[in-house]
């Protein structure tokens, strides 16, 4: 089953859900794609739920969003709040100052495709990511900029 993850900057523009919703549809309509792994860092990976969430309320995809940290027993009230969360296996070893990069190396490792909102490829964790995904033979998709034409 094809598979993809996300990496953008923490802040997005007005164009990002747009540019970010039909580049989902067409993954999804064209490409099969049915599962999606997703960080929890961020406005972009925020709008990515947002996205998702919407999305699955019409089509037969799954989602999760992968924490980097295991969840306080006392962080919310709502046990329900976390239920589209997974944790990566063998994250618990992992030095906490490390997480991320555990949780974010981990969904690429599962991803056939690599949606990014990467502005510049500068020295930024986001640009970090999708180079390295590109390296490991992900598709990269950027929708920073993109207008109307798929880059796939």
């Amino acid at each position: 089953m094809p598979t993809c993850t996300f990496f953008g900057h923490r802040s997005v523009t007005q164009k990002t859900e747009p540019a970010l919703r039909s580049t989902l549809i067409r993954l999804i309509e064209e490409n099969g794609v049915e599962l999606f792994y997703v960080g929890n860092n961020g406005e972009f990976d925020a709008t990515v739920r947002r996205v998702l969430l919407d999305l699955s309320k019409k089509y037969p995809i799954r989602y999760y969003v992968v924490l980097s940290y295991l969840p306080k027993e006392d962080v919310s009230p709502d046990p329900d709040s976390f239920f589209d969360t997974i944790v990566p296996d063998g994250i618990e070893k992992a030095p906490r100052r490390f997480a991320i990069d555990y949780r974010n190396r981990w969904m690429i490792s599962r991803s056939d495709y690599v949606v990014t909102c990467v502005r510049n490829d500068v020295a930024s964790c986001a640009a970090k990511y999708k180079q390295l995904a590109v390296r490991r033979g992900k598709k990269n998709i950027e929708i920073c900029g993109l207008t109307g034409a798929h880059p796939f």
